[in-house]
């Protein structure tokens, strides 16, 4: 290092030590000339010899700043003109003003200067166009980070291909576990001889082997209805583009053995841990299974799940243990509690207020205290009959209250419970479910993703074909010291016969039986008739709007209501009833505004054609033959194009599979 750089300059200071010395010298030739002359030799010569030296320094100094100017400059030009960074000037109109060499390299031409964005780099353009600061884009199949800066129409290009595939690795290697189960295995094989079981295992244990094979799928079996599967990230995204055919595998062999078994897969990924992918892979099953079985449920780490499958109506059970077992559940819960709150949905239908008024029988029966709540501007000409008819019995009325009533009188002991529905935003008043942390859920509907947080007793069964059938099993496991009044056994009974239609659309044993235990206990059949008699007014409106249905495919209906007519959810629902019941028709779709701002579709089928995946393709729900969604910010114009578009891809994914 130079000299300079240690000492520093020293021309300050020798000048300051001359200017001392010369006064110095100046005040000694007063008294005498002789030594002052000597002392000015010997003081030139040493500062001779300073400044010199300073002099030399100071070369030195404009020679080293000379030389690192020049190598800065030689560095930055090179750098410019030779790292692997690409950079590119562009002007207002998309042309190439002035590219460095490695970024003409990357597109294999000479320059690309004057071209013109479009021709060589087309997918920078939305980047630009957006004012996006940094995105990732393929540019002769590499990949490269480009960076832009808006204000000088500079873009910068990192290539980041092997980092990229660097990461796609890591994700496709990333581990994902399945658990499968096979849907009512106990229940069909407790009936059947060793020989007929032991085929059926064979069976069944054959074709998920030859799955897991073909598939590099690790399988175990872990009990008699249980499999565990692990697998990578890869391998699902390739059993996903499969549709996960094994469901229809499983279900085509068995059907040939005349035994309705089908397969739940729930599948955990996303995450590295493996305790959280089995609680993801077991929830997910549970999900799988609340919504009918013979499905695969994926949990996805954004909170969204994919469903893939569930084709077919959910079977029945032969046994009413589990109704048993929530009954004897449900009971330990209310005797705990100080009271008990229920609440159906918004707009009540019968089988939610059916439903309601046993649950608060259940209550009763447990001496409890029960509520329901009801919003009476709410509800339909049917409940509203059924509603006058309480009026009469007044011990029951005074139970009805409404959802200010409610919030007053809930405590920290009471349990409040859900009936008919499971999405928190369909409750008749969501602020009760923030208030009361104790909560029960009875539904019949296929399990959404919107669901209400930590319950303490889920009740859903999408093979009941109410929820009403599914309370009144309950009540024949309570306590027998309160006999069912013949008015609240009517509302269950109304229940069950609407949801039904008359007991002619998702019927099983188990509903007839119900039917029938009500009617044991005074159910009045003339009573219900009575409650579902038809307004005039509506026939008129429905029958306007079918007038206006079209065939979008073969025996597919859709009406739709103008833009300035209001129909309310019931009539549209009863409208797509009614139109499946009529020749050629084997789904039917009705549109109309509700009048809250939302568009409605109430679709309906009679089992070909699963209207429940249509319908959650525009974020709506239900049944296989049964289903509804709302829109919101939208025309009934473009309501019919966005259903139009889920039916196109409902047809094309069975193509798929």
């Amino acid at each position: 290092m130079p000299a300079f750089l240690e000492k520093g300059s020293i021309r300050y200071p020798l000048i300051c030590s001359i200017g001392i010395t010369m006064i110095l010298l100046g005040i000694l030739s007063y008294y005498n000339w002789l030594f002052s002359l000597l002392g000015l030799v010997f003081s030139v010569i040493p500062f001779y010899f300073i400044l010199r030296m300073d002099i030399r320094q100071r070369k030195e100094t404009e020679e080293y700043i000379t030389t690192l100017s020049y190598r800065v400059k030689k560095v930055g030009e090179e750098a410019l003109m030779e790292m692997p960074i690409g950079i590119m000037l562009i002007n207002d109109e998309y042309y190439i003003e002035w590219t460095n060499p490695f970024l003409a390299s990357c597109f294999t031409e000479d320059t690309l200067l004057g071209r013109s964005l479009y021709d060589v780099a087309e997918s920078v353009i939305p980047l630009i166009k957006q004012e996006v600061e940094t995105d990732i884009i393929t540019l002769h199949e590499r990949k490269f980070r480009v960076i832009h800066k808006r204000e000088e129409r500079l873009l910068y290009f990192f290539d980041v291909t092997e980092q990229t595939e660097i990461e796609k690795l890591y994700e496709d290697e990333r581990t994902a576990i399945a658990t499968i189960f096979l849907d009512n295995y106990d229940d069909l094989t407790q009936g059947m001889d060793d020989q007929t079981r032991s085929s059926l295992n064979n069976s069944v244990t054959s074709i998920l082997n030859k799955w897991a094979t073909d598939n590099g799928v690790l399988l175990k079996r872990i009990s008699s209805d249980r499999f565990i599967a692990i697998f990578n990230e890869h391998i699902l995204q390739n059993l996903e583009k499969g549709k996960f055919t094994i469901l229809d595998d499983v279900r085509e062999m068995t059907s040939k053995q005349n035994v309705p078994l089908t397969l739940s897969i729930g599948v955990g990924s996303g995450v590295s841990s493996l305790p959280e992918l089995g609680a993801i892979a077991q929830s997910s099953l549970d999900l799988a299974l609340g919504r009918g079985g013979d499905q695969v449920a994926i949990k996805q780490t954004n909170g969204k799940v994919k469903f893939y499958g569930g084709k077919t109506n959910p079977v029945e059970k032969r046994t009413r243990v589990r109704a048993r077992v929530i009954s004897h559940a449900l009971k330990e819960l209310i005797v705990e509690r100080d009271k008990v709150i229920i609440m159906g949905h918004k707009n009540p239908d019968m089988d939610a207020i059916g439903a309601a008024i046993g649950i608060q029988k259940v209550a009763q029966m447990n001496q409890k205290e029960g509520f329901i709540v009801v919003n009476f501007q709410e509800i339909d000409n049917s409940v509203k009959r059924l509603v006058e008819e309480i009026k009469r019995q007044e011990s029951l009325y005074k139970k009805f209250i409404t959802p200010e009533q409610a919030l007053e009188m809930a405590t920290e002991d009471t349990l409040l419970v859900i009936v008919d529905t499971h999405k928190p935003s369909l409750v008749i008043d969501e602020r009760l479910l923030h208030k009361i942390e104790d909560v029960v859920v009875i539904d019949h509907h296929r399990r959404a993703e919107d669901f209400i947080e930590n319950p303490l007793l889920v009740y859903m069964e999408p093979y009941a074909s109410s929820t009403a059938e599914l309370v009144t099993e309950l009540l024949e496991y309570q306590p027998k010291n309160v006999k069912i009044d013949m008015l609240e056994a009517t509302a269950l009974l109304a229940g069950i016969i609407v949801d039904t239609k008359s007991f002619t659309l998702r019927t099983g044993a188990r509903t007839f039986d119900a039917a029938s235990y009500l009617r044991g206990q005074g159910a009045d059949t003339v009573l219900v008739q009575k409650f579902l008699k038809e307004d005039i007014d509506n026939y008129i409106k429905r029958a306007k709007l079918i007038q206006s249905v079209k065939f979008y495919k073969p025996g597919i209906a859709i009406a739709k209501a103008q833009n300035n007519e209001i129909y309310n959810g019931v009539l549209i629902a009863q409208t797509a009833d009614t139109l499946l019941t009529m020749d050629g028709i084997i789904a039917s779709f009705v549109i109309s505004h509700r009048g809250d701002g939302f568009i409605s579709i109430s679709a309906r089928s009679l089992g070909d054609i699963n209207v429940q995946l249509i319908m959650e393709s525009l974020e709506g729900g239900g049944h296989l033959t049964n289903a509804a969604t709302q829109l919101s910010n939208t025309t009934i114009d473009k309501a019919v194009s966005r259903l139009e578009s889920a039916i196109d891809e409902y047809f094309e994914g069975r193509k798929m599979e």
